[in-house]
């Protein structure tokens, strides 16, 4: 089972308490935007067999959104961090490039 700890709260819980919601990290497109691109952030989504980064939701907890670097071929969790922040953390990288050498930011 997935067991994430929600930075927020600071609880670690199972994936049951949490809702999903999707790749993280995704840039938005607003009013102006053209066709292609909207079409694109709507339904274009990465799913690596690997390191991912996810949105979830604390919502049977605190209620509140944090993302997750995580592998999804082990479920091997790297860490989580706030929502607000716009891209990985520096710790939670190093983090996967200890383990995962041969593995880049794409």
């Amino acid at each position: 089972m997935l067991i994430l700890t929600c930075p927020n709260c600071g609880l670690a819980v199972e994936e049951t308490e949490l809702a999903p919601g999707g790749e993280a990290h995704l840039k938005r497109f607003g009013p102006g935007s053209d066709d292609a691109d909207f079409e694109a952030y709507l339904f274009q989504r990465d799913n690596p067999r690997g390191i991912h980064f996810e949105r979830w939701r604390h919502a049977h907890g605190c209620g509140k959104w944090f993302m997750a670097a995580r592998d999804t071929a082990t479920l091997e969790v790297f860490g989580t961090y706030s929502a607000q922040t716009t891209e990985p953390p520096a710790d939670i990288i190093a983090k996967i490039q200890e383990k995962r050498p041969d593995w880049s930011l794409p």
